[in-house]
């Protein structure tokens, strides 16, 4: 998963890097994996919990990160399970962060 990481352009390559960096701290029973060519994150069962879609793989505005039916972000009736990056800042990974403890129940 990591050649993945290294073979995308510096900015995505960053995003993705601090993404991951997140993901080793507040959730290390996820196991990183590539799905679909892109850096991803499975629970113990195998099923992709969240992973990171760089733009220029669809050729988009922004990067994405997602959340699979395997996060637990119910809320309602309706909800979010992708967000637009266009940096890695503080905020941004504070939100992540607060993201992926709910998805993990945590």
């Amino acid at each position: 998963m990591l050649e993945k990481i290294a073979e995308m352009p510096d900015d995505e390559a960053f995003i993705a890097a601090k993404l991951h960096d997140l993901v080793r701290e507040i959730a290390p029973e996820l196991q990183p994996k590539t799905w679909y060519s892109m850096p991803a994150y499975a629970n113990a069962d195998g099923k992709v919990v969240l992973f990171f879609q760089p733009a220029t793989k669809f050729q988009s505005r922004y990067n994405t990160i997602g959340f699979n039916d395997a996060a637990q972000l119910d809320d309602g009736a309706m909800w979010p399970t992708s967000f637009a990056v266009t940096a890695w800042q503080e905020d941004v990974a504070n939100q992540v962060s607060t993201l992926i403890k709910r998805a993990m129940k945590k």
